[in-house]
């Protein structure tokens, strides 16, 4: 019974943040201005790389727009200072200090760390209208935006954390994201990382 009650519990927490936000007739005209996405992405793969690629629930999130259950995430409560970056890709998508707990039960953040590092898409799904976002660099879904966020933007960034992967200040990144940083990279994406670090290592 205790399972049953939690699990509803969840059902009624994924319902209010992810889907009755934005019904058709509700639908903000801040983030349904934003649908840009081309379908034209700097990296792409076969269906079967990105599954070679990517963990299971990686590939749920990023290749087919599936959601991690509320609460469940393990970025969800990290408070730690660093760069948050594409699972798929390695691109830099939010620092830590645009990160706040909105209650919803997944990664909130009220910017990216760049303009261009995400792409949005009207998503019609679930007989609502919402603003799905993807990164940039390959089209992979990341989450959605509401506007319900907090100041300066009045946004929030609601992500699966089985989309990203977080660099503390003082980690070594893996080599996706190397890899990335060294090849893709726009001049933006670098000089946002680099001005990051330095702030922070000169706090510490």
């Amino acid at each position: 019974m205790q399972r049953i009650t939690i699990a509803i519990l969840a059902l009624l927490v994924s319902a209010s943040c992810s889907f009755t936000q934005n019904p058709k007739d509700m639908q903000s005209k801040h983030t349904s201005a934003r649908h840009n996405d081309t379908g034209n992405y700097p990296l792409s793969r076969s269906e079967q790389e990105w599954k070679d690629q990517l963990e299971p629930m990686q590939y749920q999130v990023l290749r087919q727009a599936g959601t991690e259950r509320p609460f469940t995430g393990k970025y969800y409560q990290n408070n730690e200072a660093g760069i948050y970056y594409s699972a798929a890709t390695g691109q830099p998508l939010f620092v830590s200090d645009a990160k706040y707990d909105s209650g919803c039960g997944w990664p909130s953040f009220f910017e990216p760390i760049t303009q261009e590092a995400i792409l949005y898409r009207k998503d019609t799904s679930h007989g609502m209208v919402r603003t799905e976002i993807i990164d940039s660099a390959s089209g992979s879904h990341l989450g959605h935006v509401f506007d319900d966020g907090p100041p300066p933007t009045g946004l929030r960034y609601c992500m699966n954390s089985a989309a990203m992967v977080f660099v503390g200040i003082n980690q070594q990144p893996p080599a996706l994201v190397k890899k990335y940083m060294e090849k893709y990279a726009t001049p933006e994406e670098k000089v946002a990382v680099e001005k990051f670090v330095l702030a922070n290592q000169d706090e510490d």
